[in-house]
């Protein structure tokens, strides 16, 4: 039989330059699961997900959103992150302009922002 082993869960991956300030920013200031892993971290979803996050020297940031966080409440979460010191990006114009929180629509309720390492990440309303 040829192909990937289908009966194994596949995961996704990206790198930071500090294992250390990832571990903060996911588990403090996102309140996400964190597992330490010989070296690497596991961010953990509420249904056992898994990203894997590991460490690479010279590391440059992703151009694309490496994860998004379904939320109940977009403005709520996006208010809570700006108080807990989270920077939204801002888009003037185009597709996914946003409004004073940071906050793009029409089309599904998204909010960009980086991680320590400079990493997309968005919350998104559900």
């Amino acid at each position: 039989m040829s192909g990937i082993q289908t009966n194994a869960p596949f995961y996704a991956g990206f790198a930071v330059d500090d294992l250390d300030a990832a571990r903060a920013f996911y588990a403090d200031v996102l309140g996400v699961t964190v597992e330490d892993a010989g070296g690497l971290l596991w961010l953990r979803a509420g249904n056992g997900a898994g990203v894997l996050v590991y460490p690479k020297p010279g590391h440059v940031p992703a151009a694309h959103t490496v994860l998004n966080f379904p939320v109940a409440d977009i403005r709520s979460t996006v208010e809570r992150l700006t108080a807990a010191g989270v920077v939204f990006e801002r888009y003037d114009s185009g597709p996914i302009a946003t409004d004073e929180l940071g906050i793009a629509h029409p089309g599904p309720w998204q909010a960009w922002f980086r991680d320590p390492a400079g990493n997309i990440l968005s919350v998104l309303q559900e």
